[in-house]
């Protein structure tokens, strides 16, 4: 069963699950959805138009659905949050509704973003990442999966990061970051390939030869058209051949070792 606690705000129009949990003092407004087996911690606030699917845990002072941080947006224009299943949101968490009409910031599934992390309009997530304390997304961000944000990383607006990178806390991120990679710095600049991560994904043999290869290919600007078509090449071949509003992150000069 549910359990509301008496000082929690709910409004009317929203659609709460079975065994849902709200807090003391939590705020959740209208045209809310929340799916069965969330968590909505003391003092949190969901503003209108967050739609968030199952298992969720939304803590303390969490805030989802603010405004966009945009001079430019009209605040009677509908737009949405998106959650999916499985998420644990922390103490402060910032997520901002998109900016164009009908248009949602969206997060996939089991993503884990610590305290005071802050998610701009219009950015996507997909599944299993993790967002460091005091990591930022500027609007339009695009991440894929299992990417991990050490503290106080910053990423510019319009940036993509591909799935398996690794972000050095404090790292400030200007362009791009190629999926596989480890990136540091400020300006970001990758340095080599994150193996441990890779092979924590099952990523290892000849399928991670193969990255490693393709990695040494893209450090000397060359191509890689001639290596094996694994599934982690096939995602990478895309990803290169997606637009980009931002261009790639340079690469770190390496002394007398190679990249992987």
């Amino acid at each position: 069963m549910s359990s509301i606690h008496p000082t929690a705000c709910i409004a009317e129009t929203a659609k709460l699950g079975a065994d849902v949990s709200v807090g003391p003092f939590a705020v959740i407004e209208d045209h809310v959805e929340i799916g069965d087996g969330c968590r909505v911690g003391a003092h949190a606030v969901i503003h209108s138009f967050v739609r968030m699917g199952r298992g969720n845990v939304i803590h303390p002072h969490a805030v989802l659905g603010g405004l966009p941080q945009d001079l430019g947006f009209d605040p009677a224009t509908v737009t949405h949050v998106g959650l999916g299943d499985g998420n644990v949101l922390r103490e402060g968490v910032t997520i901002s509704r998109a900016t164009q009409a009908g248009g949602s910031t969206r997060l996939g599934s089991n993503n884990y973003l610590m305290n005071n992390t802050h998610v701009g309009h219009d950015c996507v997530l997909g599944d299993h990442n993790i967002l460091a304390s005091g990591a930022t997304l500027g609007g339009h961000c695009r991440v894929d999966d299992r990417v991990f944000f050490g503290g106080g990383v910053m990423v510019h607006q319009f940036c993509r990061i591909g799935s398996l990178a690794m972000l050095q806390g404090l790292a400030g991120i200007n362009k791009d970051v190629i999926p596989y990679t480890m990136v540091g710095g400020r300006p970001g600049k990758h340095y080599r390939l994150n193996l441990v991560g890779m092979r924590r994904a099952g990523i290892d043999g000849d399928r991670l030869k193969a990255v490693s290869a393709a990695f040494r290919r893209l450090r000397a600007r060359g191509t890689f058209d001639d290596l094996p078509d694994t599934p982690e090449l096939a995602y990478l071949r895309a990803w290169l051949g997606a637009g980009s509003k931002r261009g790639t992150l340079a690469f770190f000069e390496l002394e007398g070792r190679e990249a992987e």
